[in-house]
């Protein structure tokens, strides 16, 4: 397989350094002189939101969560002993100039022998942590050869796990077991508890106009980043102003049952303190889709008056807006997701709002 890796790495980085992608110099000017953003999270929430933001500003650092067990990146985490590569590399995608036509290239998945299941990007990113010795530079290099809008950082790069206790007194271990019993927890941290974040991320902190934590899943994306001490401890005593993207629906068992506040109140508390902003949807989400979801177990995500005049009582200002974008796929249809454009936009106004220009 090694032999293998090393001829399709070389491929690949032939093809992408070939200039098809390479970013064009027409807005440089412009997206150099943006706001320092520096986004927090992982999965799809965290790449969708990457897609709205360098449309304003190429000072961008995404801090990625590095906890996935599952698909591909599980099975480099077990066979390897890497990193999960595949949330850091749906984020060096989403900024990444061509992102529709990257994304088809380093999203590719082998659908039969060795390879089966794996996505080209994450063996790129294997290939290069086999080369370079290093997860962390592996991640630099492709940073620099994608040529993307901003960088993509692991917040570590040693191996942590995730670990909870649930209201039962039942302990649970990994991300996939969390993702379960999501709903049921009154407790989660991190093993090994002192797990170093790297010192690039900590200095995103001291760069930062404004930080945003989500949108994401809230145990498995967003809180095990900010379950590092040190990496909390800095957002908290950082300047910037500090957003909380909310999901638009609650997930099957992680946050089955529980709304805006108590998404909230688990984020406040793993950061010791409590965000500036929260984002919410205001807009009506179609009916088909919302039964299509609950079927599911999951439910819409809206505030109501109490929650409303909670939270402003917390310090945290309420912004609601539509932020809800509807895609199609072949394999599961009507799905709903953020609009990278509309949530980028009234991050941006905010940020107007608050003298970043």
């Amino acid at each position: 397989m090694s032999f293998f890796l090393g001829a399709l790495t070389a491929f690949a980085v032939i093809f992408l350094l070939s200039g098809r992608f390479n970013r064009s110099r027409h807005n440089d000017k412009r997206l150099s002189r943006g706001p320092y953003v520096l986004a927090v999270g992982g999965g799809t929430g965290l790449s969708t939101l990457l897609r709205g933001l360098k449309a304003y500003t190429r000072n961008i650092t995404a801090v990625v969560a590095v906890t996935d067990e599952g698909g591909s990146s599980g099975r480099i985490r077990n066979e390897w002993g890497m990193l999960p590569p595949g949330d850091v590399r749906h984020c060096m995608t989403a900024l990444a100039e061509n992102d529709s036509e990257l994304r088809r290239i380093l999203e590719y998945r082998f659908d039969r022998g060795e390879l089966a299941g794996h996505s080209l990007g994450n063996l790129i990113l294997l290939a290069f942590t086999e080369m370079y010795g290093d997860f962390s530079k592996a991640v630099k290099q492709l940073n620099h050869l994608l040529n993307i809008r901003g960088r993509v950082l692991p917040v570590t790069t040693e191996g942590i796990t995730l670990v909870g206790k649930t209201n039962d007194g039942l302990d649970v271990r990994g991300e996939l077991t969390i993702s379960e019993h999501g709903h049921e927890l009154n407790e989660i941290w991190l093993e090994p508890a002192d797990a170093k974040p790297l010192p690039e991320v900590l200095d995103a902190v001291d760069d930062a106009d404004v930080i945003i934590l989500g949108p994401g899943s809230l145990f498995t994306s967003v809180i095990p980043n900010i379950l590092m001490p040190e990496f909390a401890d800095k957002i908290k005593h950082s300047d910037a102003p500090k957003i909380y993207v909310c999901n638009l629906m609650t997930q099957h068992d992680e946050t089955q049952n529980m709304n805006i506040l108590q998404h909230l109140d688990w984020i406040c508390a793993a950061l010791g303190c409590t965000p500036d902003f929260i984002i919410t949807n205001s807009e009506t989400i179609p009916d088909d889709i919302i039964e299509a979801y609950r079927r599911e177990g999951a439910s819409p995500l809206y505030l109501d008056d109490e929650q409303r005049n909670i939270i402003n009582g917390m310090g945290c200002e309420c912004i609601e807006a539509d932020i809800m974008g509807v895609s199609e796929t072949k394999k599961e249809g009507r799905v709903l997701r953020h609009d990278p454009a509309k949530l980028a936009s009234v991050i941006f106004k905010l940020i107007r709002g608050l003298d970043y220009d």
